[in-house]
């Protein structure tokens, strides 16, 4: 019997970084448009243009979104026990969900686990595209398990909101 190596993956949303020229993120965004309303696949200046603002220079000050994250993803990290971890990011950051299932699976993993900080329903982003990407993800790495940990117990959410508020009250 094979061992099991087990992997999570956070995945946020992804900001834009400061500095970051917003033109670039425009046109980006009507290139991502005009692709999904034509149903074909990404042309080149596309995948050029989201390679570039994924691979903008950033600090905690230029994009605390990510540095956020990453604080979230060290805490997680500390609870999960003996797993490979890492994050990913939607969009606007890297690594891309893709590239993050690729790392883990070249250091061994089997069985990955995919969560997120998109907690509630209606997100494109939780609701279709992550699923989307699983989905492509597991049809061409078939021997590994990809599990995506979503929808959220919204009641799990609702405690941890109630549970901020009286932090605060």
């Amino acid at each position: 019997m094979a061992t099991v190596v087990r992997g999570v993956i956070l995945v946020g949303h992804g900001g834009i970084p400061k500095g970051c020229p917003q033109e670039l993120v425009t046109k980006l965004k009507r290139l991502e448009a005009q692709r999904r309303t034509a149903k074909m696949p990404p042309s080149p200046e596309e995948l050029e243009l989201d390679t570039k603002i994924r691979q903008w220079p950033r600090t905690p000050e230029t994009d605390p979104y990510q540095s956020g994250l990453e604080a979230v993803a060290v805490q997680l990290r500390a609870n999960l026990g003996e797993v490979l971890f890492a994050v990913a990011y939607n969009e606007f950051c890297a690594p891309t969900l893709e590239d993050s299932v690729k790392e883990l699976i070249k250091k061994g993993a089997t069985h990955i686990t995919v969560t997120t900080t998109m907690f509630t329903p209606g997100g494109s982003h939780s609701e279709i595209e992550i699923p989307e990407i699983l989905d492509h993800l597991q049809k061409r790495h078939p021997d590994v398990v990809l599990c995506y940990a979503w929808p959220f117990d919204l009641s799990m959410v609702a405690k941890l909101l109630q549970e901020q508020v009286a932090r605060f009250s």
